[in-house]
């Protein structure tokens, strides 16, 4: 049976994180940069741009993301931190308009993007980066947590790279509730880590 560890982002790590992000999907293009700036910056940066901003966020920290590692391969990423540094989160209309939480208050925390390696797929990778993630916001302050999955059930088949946000049944066995469903195969969910 593999072994998996979960290990914060960390300067020492960024390899890894390339690594990781280098699987498949589009993780390699985006840097996990994504819900960094608005559209219009991030239109306007090269792949080498966003991956010295990843390298600035990182070595800047506090660590943005958690890796997993499988029999100490990197296999797994998940963006975790207070939402008020993703930016483009609260300038998205169908998560605006429906969180619960205010937008400026530090202690929301979202988990915003995974990213698993093609050969590690399918190993419940996803589920244990969002336990850990879990356990970080926390451990770091945190009163709630929110993401944004999907719901591959509703409407047409998803591609995977359109799970980056994660899949709701994931979210929904870690705990989280249904705040809102923008759209049919959209949900916003959240958990108060609180107590």
């Amino acid at each position: 049976m593999a072994q998996v560890r979960i290990e914060p982002v960390t300067a020492d790590r960024f390899d890894d994180a390339q690594h990781t992000m280098s699987g498949g999907g589009d993780g390699r293009g985006c840097q996990c940069q994504w819900w960094m700036m608005p559209n219009v910056e991030f239109d306007k940066t090269t792949l080498e741009q966003r991956k010295e901003l990843l390298r600035g966020e990182i070595e800047t920290g506090p660590p943005p993301a958690l890796i997993a590692y499988v029999d100490d391969e990197p296999a797994g990423w998940v963006r975790v931190g207070p939402r008020t540094r993703q930016v483009r989160l609260g300038r998205t209309r169908n998560f605006a308009a429906h969180s619960e939480e205010p937008w400026d208050d530090d202690a929301v925390w979202a988990v915003s993007c995974f990213v698993v390696r093609r050969e590690h797929r399918r190993q419940g990778l996803n589920a244990q980066l969002l336990a850990a993630a879990i356990d970080y916001a926390r451990s770091r302050g945190a009163r709630v947590i929110e993401a944004y999955p999907v719901d591959p059930g509703a409407g047409r088949k998803k591609a995977s790279n359109d799970l980056y946000h994660g899949v709701i049944s994931t979210f929904e066995d870690a705990g989280f509730r249904e705040v809102a469903r923008p759209r049919p195969d959209l949900a916003i969910v959240s958990l108060d880590v609180s107590s």
